[in-house]
């Protein structure tokens, strides 16, 4: 499985400047590892409103149960919504908290 190293902050930026990609091969290893993270730590983006409004939740660990939509993490567009499921990801993961 790869390690990310919380240092590289240069990957942070590309995928900041660019959610949606095209990505380079060093981050898209990265996407890859925090997309398998840890199951009580596994974000997504909901659109609530189409082409409006989207919210972070926390899936749930157990199949059939809601979503826990966290507080706070509802923006205007998908790629602001992305950056921070990004950065929660990252924190669960590596432990490091990345600036906003």
């Amino acid at each position: 499985m790869h390690q990310i190293d919380p240092t590289r902050t240069d990957l942070i930026a590309e995928f900041d400047a660019n959610p949606d990609g095209p990505h380079s091969h060093e981050l898209a290893l990265v996407l890859n590892r925090l997309r398998i993270g840890p199951l009580e730590e596994r974000y997504i983006v909901v659109c609530t409103k189409p082409r409006q409004a989207w919210a972070v939740a926390r899936m749930p660990i157990e199949r059939g149960q809601p979503l826990e939509f966290v507080d706070g993490a509802v923006f205007d567009n998908a790629d602001d919504a992305s950056r921070r499921v990004f950065r929660l990801r990252w924190r669960a993961v590596t432990g490091q908290e990345v600036a906003s």
